[in-house]
């Protein structure tokens, strides 16, 4: 389970010092501090030891931890802490920002209803979309052959030369 944190990122031109401090507090418990990145990546002593995992990127915009192994008891709210100093010359602006994560573990969730609805009329729209394609091509190829037969038929009334009989001609010949 991924639990997504996003602070803003430091402009490449300005240096700054980020400390992110992951929290967790079961429901109607105490916060208990659970990782920890402050030049390094550090798991801190708590029932999540060894299940933690750093997500963030290296320009520290994202400071996500992933969960392994989820369970029931993982259930509670996560807090992600995120103080960020930049060192300016003249001052050091400090920014920080808290983002609470509320996690509530189910159960296995069963196939829902609605998405088993939902493949059902994809697949029936699918075959009727395909049955209505054949039947309109079968009747597209029956009106152009006609009408090729109709042009072909006109084209030979209009190109028929009668012969003439030999003898029937009009003009005699002499020699």
């Amino acid at each position: 389970m991924k639990l997504m944190c996003i602070s803003c990122m430091k402009r490449e031109e300005v240096l700054a010092n980020t400390i992110v401090k992951w929290f967790y507090k079961p429901e109607g418990g105490q916060d208990v501090a659970i990782y920890e990145f402050n030049n390094e990546k550090r798991e801190l002593e708590s029932p999540f030891q060894g299940r933690l995992e750093w997500n963030g990127s290296a320009d520290m915009q994202d400071v996500s931890i992933s969960v392994l192994n989820i369970s029931m008891n993982d259930s509670g709210i996560y807090t992600c802490n995120v103080t960020r100093e930049f060192l300016f010359e003249t001052h050091r602006p400090i920014f920080t920002r808290s983002t609470l994560i509320h996690l509530t573990v189910m159960k296995d969730a069963g196939r829902d209803l609605t998405a088993l609805i939902s493949a059902i009329m994809m697949y029936i729209l699918l075959v009727f979309l395909t049955l209505w394609l054949l039947i309109e091509m079968v009747y597209c190829y029956q009106k152009v052959s006609k009408a090729e037969e109709a042009t072909q038929e006109n084209a030979t009334n209009y190109l028929a030369i009668p012969s003439e009989n030999k003898e029937n001609c009009a003009i005699p010949v002499e020699e």
